[in-house]
């Protein structure tokens, strides 16, 4: 089976070129290869309610109270959110960490390559945040993206050190308050559904017009990112930059056997704790007080275990191929993570089938089912064929400004 890159980077960097040289695709890391794909996965899950529901102006352990719906509300709701968009964010710092050490094996300069990307995944995210899909991740990973260049060079366990310094301060106060406050007197921190803007998503994004579809889209994203939430989002997404520059400069995951009592430790501890918190919500009060510590807390652990687990799993050889097919999803996961988000408007919006607010949260979960499912086999097809996604083949394109060789076979110039 495929192995993991085996060198060794301590804090000072050492063996850091060897080990991020490029690679033969034999030799590619496949636990994070993995990991993108379950993060696709995991944020399909998450984003599926808000594709065909207001689930921004509703409590969804409320509004979906009944059988199946609540079941795998419920499901979702500890298992997946707030736990991969940590899991994305990341990754998008342990693979910056790869392409800064190969740009200077190459001779070129890592900021320079680096701001081209973030240019392109600026432009890409606000097309899609603007006129496909309101929940888009791209534009604050591009943003925040700029903020990483003044860290990169730090050594691993400092970033390690920050990022967590810089997650868990600002989190815990605000924590502690909104707990001290839903003890206090709980009715003040209920989360209520905002029955005038729910009417109102349901009517456009069904009804409208693409111009007043888009207009409600704007609407929406600004809702999450607007200055004050923008405060929030970047202590919750940039602190994950760090940390995955750190992991990758440490060379945790590039060496599984060397670390494996420490990652097994990590694991069972983070899932404990993690799963612990997620169901505070569920065996106290569901206000937002303990909703804010399940997300911000809760969440942040189970990325922790997942990211361990897998890299564990797949030292496995059953581990590897069950979770085999996973990896091309990875492979191309900004243009599986776009496909989503273009196939659910078109179920979803006037403009398509007109489906939004018709939908019960078990056919939504079968439906991201179903997708998804199709997202593994074409991946499959794709990646057996081509070297890149085709979104990640531009992107590649205008990061190192030539065009890269797309079918497989295909000898280099």
């Amino acid at each position: 089976m495929p192995v993991c890159d085996t060198a060794i980077m301590n804090e000072e960097g050492e063996g850091m070129k060897d080990a991020f040289a490029p690679l033969q695709e034999s030799k590619r890391m496949l636990s994070i290869d993995i990991l993108r794909g379950m993060a696709i996965l995991g944020i399909f899950l998450v984003n599926m309610p808000s594709f065909h529901t207001p689930i921004l102006y509703i409590n969804g352990v409320s509004y979906w109270d009944e059988s199946w719906d609540r079941v795998l509300y419920i499901f979702s709701d500890i298992f997946a959110q707030a736990s991969f968009y940590p899991l994305f964010a990341f990754l998008f710092g342990f693979g910056a960490v790869i392409l800064a050490v190969r740009s200077v094996d190459r001779g070129v300069s890592f900021p320079f390559l680096f701001m081209k990307r973030l240019c392109f995944l600026l432009a890409v995210g606000c097309l899609h945040a603007f006129f496909i899909w309101h929940g888009d991740i791209l534009v604050n990973y591009a943003v925040f993206g700029f903020v990483f260049l003044f860290f990169y060079k730090w050594q691993g366990k400092y970033l390690i050190w920050l990022g967590s310094f810089l997650y868990i301060v600002p989190f815990a106060v605000f924590g502690a308050f909104f707990l001290l406050m839903s003890f206090v007197d709980g009715g003040l921190l209920e989360i209520k559904n905002d029955v005038a803007m729910m009417k109102q998503s349901l009517e456009i994004y069904s009804a409208g017009s693409f111009i007043e579809v888009t207009d409600q889209r704007m609407k929406d994203w600004y809702m999450v990112n607007n200055p004050v939430n923008a405060i929030f989002l970047f202590f919750s997404i940039f602190p994950f930059f760090l940390i995955g520059a750190g992991v990758a400069k440490q060379g945790w995951l590039q060496n599984v056997s060397r670390y494996k009592r420490s990652l097994r430790m990590l694991a069972i501890i983070s899932f404990l704790t993690g799963l612990a918190i997620k169901l505070l919500p569920y065996i106290t009060v569901n206000d937002y007080g303990t909703t804010f510590v399940q997300d911000y807390f809760g969440g942040p652990l189970l990325t922790m275990f997942y990211i361990t687990a897998i890299a564990l799993l797949v030292e496995r050889a059953w581990a590897y191929k069950s979770c085999y097919l996973l990896s091309f999803v990875g492979r191309m996961s900004m243009s599986n993570y776009l496909f989503q988000s273009i196939v659910c408007s078109l179920i979803f919006y006037s403009y398509g089938l007109g489906l939004y607010g018709k939908v019960r949260y078990t056919e939504g979960f079968l439906l991201m089912m179903a997708v998804f499912s199709i997202q593994l086999l074409l991946s499959y097809w794709w990646m057996k064929r081509f070297r890149f996604g085709p979104v990640e083949y531009v992107w590649r394109f205008i990061t190192y400004g030539k065009k890269p060789v797309m079918k497989r076979g295909e000898e280099r110039p």
